[in-house]
């Protein structure tokens, strides 16, 4: 019996071992139930604040009561709790919510390349697991919080290129696990805190392209293992601070700031392993270091527009790696024989791609070693320096040039025939030295150049026939030489790509080809100071583009100006000393967009018309023409008095004349009735739409076709918003390129009259660096609603801004040139406003 007393009480006590264990296990599962709902509370309460969903992420929250099984959402596996949000590039709109921060095990946070708005909520400071942050590329605004300092596991902040403002804050010097820091982009104010050099796990630190000021702090040296550092184009100003614990940089990046005084001399030693320096713009003066030879890990070294000066190191061959070797705008060289010595030297660095020394001091003669340059090298500046001399022969070795500048020069002699071995080269300028001799032949070889400048040198005869096969040639410029004879009939017949051609200053006899029809992209044509002469042809009238068009000074002849071709987008005429004849035509005050006429010197006669160009006395100029009359008052020609023979015939009578009034009065009153029905019907219909407000445009379009056309104005369609509306993508079924059709919010205050201003500035604006408006749209939709849109050309490459920005993409990658031709069709467009 005592044994079997004794085995019930152990019985018992192992099931009350086992009831307590089981109470006590149930009570985290009971608890990570609840807490994997109020995850899925605050998800919920985020998705709320979400809008546009081009994946269907969002949907799929709500397809599933788990929210571990949503898409872009990953849970632990332990505790079924949300560790990370990658809702990375799906075109989400809104804003983040504060509730983000009652996800305190996340781990990962990926909003990056989306429109989010609003600022970065202060909550985020309590995802104290948090180890990764991106924000980069959305629409956010307002400051940093200092709460984010609280997140001491955080690896990464990124939060490039959004509108954040404020400065950066001091707290973020305590977060000591932060290796990736990206904040470029921004609207950041103040000065770079000293309290960074305390995060001694910083690898990446990159403010670029904000307003910060002041200077570069010295305890950012202390930064050990610091890779890439950039702080370019802001407003930091002052010495570069000595530093002497880089040794791991790769990347420095200080250029378009307000630097000055002397680089560090020891910059050779400090920074061993440098990859790339960047340091263009600023105010640095002093001589390039002569230690600088000693990276040899060095890339790239851009030292650009600064006021260096002295001597180039002659031993930069010992850069053996390097690829881009920019140099220009500064004042270096002595003006004496041997400042080009440093050339020689450059064939050892067998990778180099670019070199660029133009705009220096530079004097010499270019060494025949340019030969030896890397067969790599693609762009080659050297303009706008005291080099003498002739260009070497063996300048044709370097195949792969597609970009060669040596204009502002005294270079003289013939152009090497050995120039045609560069079928690469698409960028060609010799400009303003003293080349002579013929254009060779050769050049027709350059198959793909886009862009020939040989203006303002010595060059005689005619031009060669084989430039005909440059048919990509989008600027040719020939002008200020000795070029003669008449023009090759089939030259121009084979430049359908031209924009810009300057034959102005030369020699040129005979007429210009009749067949000029091809150059319909045309936009700036000059001729003048030539020995022209014959009729303008006719086929000039298909350069719908034209703007400028100079033929002054040549013997041209038309019997009448009623024969020049019709050119509806000319604003600037000159047609000044030649031997044109007859009246002034009509036609021309009705050119929507000519600003500047020169008709001087001619034979012209008969009345000077008084609208248009003709109502500015500014806009044109007519002296020289001894037989015109009328015009303006201003102009202070004489009256122009024409007899009006007298009518012979039978007076009316009274009754006559009544009825003719009383018949004419009622077929108005018939007219308006006729008027007024019509457009009351189609007002109930809801298709009403008057004609366009652009007078030269022949597409009408109804508030149903643009419906259509962008799929009931769908999301997937938008292209982006502004303050008074939305922009869309459509197809009309009828036209094979796409539209923009930016549709007006109507119940914004303003809307109504912003509409009709851009239509009445639209409709006199015609230029081929603005945006082309096509037509409008004023009717009513389906609701009854008052409906408003303007109809443009679609750009399908995207915005200029992402153009200039993308720097990762280096397909879409604009070297120099082409921003400066970008800044100067700007330009164009601001003076033409």
């Amino acid at each position: 019996m005592e044994i079997f007393s004794l085995k019930n009480q152990w019985i018992n006590l192992l099931c009350i071992i086992i009831f307590t264990l089981l109470s006590i296990s149930s009570k985290p599962a009971t608890l990570a139930l609840r807490s994997n709902e109020n995850d899925m509370l605050a998800l919920l309460s985020l998705k709320d604040q979400l809008v546009g969903d081009s994946h269907g992420v969002l949907t799929s929250w709500n397809a599933s009561f788990h929210c571990c099984q949503w898409q872009g959402v990953q849970c632990g596996r332990r505790h079924q709790r949300v560790v990370s949000l990658n809702m990375s590039g799906l075109s989400l709109a809104g804003f983040i919510s504060p509730v983000i921060g009652n996800l305190t095990f996340l781990r990962e946070v990926d909003f990056s390349h989306n429109k989010l708005q609003g600022s970065i909520p202060r909550e985020v400071g309590h995802l104290k697991r948090l180890v990764y942050l991106s924000l980069k590329f959305n629409h956010l605004n307002g400051e940093i919080p200092e709460e984010l300092s609280n997140c001491s596991n955080l690896q990464e902040i990124a939060f490039t290129a959004n509108n954040i403002t404020g400065e950066i804050p001091v707290s973020l010097g305590d977060m000591k696990n932060l290796i990736n820091l990206h904040l470029a982009y921004n609207l950041l104010i103040g000065g770079i805190p000293a309290s960074l050099g305390n995060i001694s796990t910083l690898k990446v630190l990159s403010l670029e392209q904000n307003k910060l000021k002041g200077t570069i702090p010295s305890s950012l040296g202390k930064l050990s293992n610091l890779e890439h550092m950039y702080i370019g184009t802001n407003k930091l100003s002052r010495s570069v601070p000595p530093v002497h614990n880089f040794s791991s940089l790769l990347v420095l990046d200080a250029a378009v700031n307000q630097l000055s005084g002397n680089f560090p001399p020891e910059i050779g030693c400090t920074f061993p392993n440098l990859e790339a320096i960047f340091i263009g713009l600023n105010q640095l003066t002093g001589e390039i270091p002569r230690s600088i030879s000693n990276i040899s890990s060095l890339e790239l070294f851009d030292i650009a527009l600064n006021g260096f000066t002295g001597s180039v190191p002659k031993n930069m061959g010992n850069l053996r790696n390097l690829l881009v070797l920019t140099i220009s705008g500064n004042y270096l060289g002595s003006g004496k024989p041997g400042d080009l010595s440093f050339l020689s030297s450059l064939s050892n660095c067998s990778r180099l791609q670019s070199l660029g020394i133009n705009y220096n001091h530079l004097y010499g003669v270019i060494p025949d070693s340019i030969a030896n340059f890397s067969i790599w090298l693609e762009e080659l500046f050297m303009g706008d320096n005291q080099i003498i001399g002739r260009i070497p022969q063996g300048i044709g070795n370097l195949i792969n040039l597609d970009l060669m500048e040596m204009k502002g020069t005294f270079i003289a002699g013939e152009i090497p025939i050995s120039i045609g071995n560069l079928q690469n080269l698409e960028g060609l300028y010799l400009g303003f030295n003293h080349l002579s001799g013929k254009i060779p032949s050769s050049i027709g070889n350059l198959s793909r150049l886009s862009d020939l400048n040989l203006s303002n040198n010595k060059f005689a005869g005619a031009i060669p026939l084989s430039l005909k096969q440059c048919t990509n040639l989008q600027k040719l410029d020939l002008s200020t030489n000795n070029l003669n004879g008449s023009i090759p009939y089939q030259l121009f017949g084979a430049f359908e790509r031209l924009i810009y051609l300057n034959l102005s200053y030369n020699s040129f006899t005979g007429s210009l080809p009749s067949d000029m029809r091809n150059m319909k992209n045309l936009v700036e044509f000059y001729v003048h100071n030539n020995n022209f002469h014959g009729e303008i042809p006719m086929t000039l009238g298909e350069s719908l583009e034209l703007t400028t068009l100079f033929m002054r000074k040549n013997s041209f002849h038309v019997p009448s100006l009623n024969l020049l071709p019709p050119l509806r987008s000319l604003e600037n005429l000159d047609l000044s000393n030649n031997n044109l004849s007859g009246t002034i035509p009509p036609e021309l005050q009705k050119l929507p967009f000519l600003v500047r006429l020169n008709l001087s010197f001619n034979q012209l006669e008969g009345e000077v018309p008084k609208k248009g160009v003709f109502k500015n006395a500014t806009g044109f100029s007519f002296f020289g023409n001894k037989n015109l009359c009328g015009g303006i008052p201003k102009i202070q020609l004489p009256k122009c008095f024409s007899e009006k023979p007298k009518e012979k015939g039978k007076v009316l009578s009274t009754k006559t004349i009544i009825a003719i009034i009383i018949s004419i009065l009622l077929g108005s009153i018939l007219v308006v009735l006729l008027v007024y029905h019509s457009l009351r019907h189609k007002a109930r219909r809801g298709t009403f739409m008057p004609s366009s407000l652009f007078d030269n445009s022949c597409l009408r379009l109804s508030y149903k076709e643009l419906l259509e056309c962008t799929h009931g104005f769908a999301s997937s369609n938008l292209i982006g918003t502004g303050s008074f509306g939305s922009v869309y993508k459509g197809v009309l079924y009828q036209h094979e390129k796409p539209l923009a059709v930016k549709v007006l919010n109507l119940r914004n205050h303003g809307a109504a009259r912003s509409f009709i201003a851009e239509c009445k500035a639209l409709r006199k604006i015609r230029h081929r660096n603005l945006l082309k408006i096509i037509t409008s749209c004023s009717s009513i939709d389906y609701q009854g609603n008052e409906f408003k849109a303007l109809v443009f050309e679609f750009m399908p490459n995207g915005s200029l801004e992402s153009r200039l920005h993308e720097q990762n993409d280096q397909s879409r990658y604009l070297n120099f040139a082409q921003r400066l031709d970008i800044a100067i069709d700007m330009a164009n467009a601001i003076d033409y406003l």
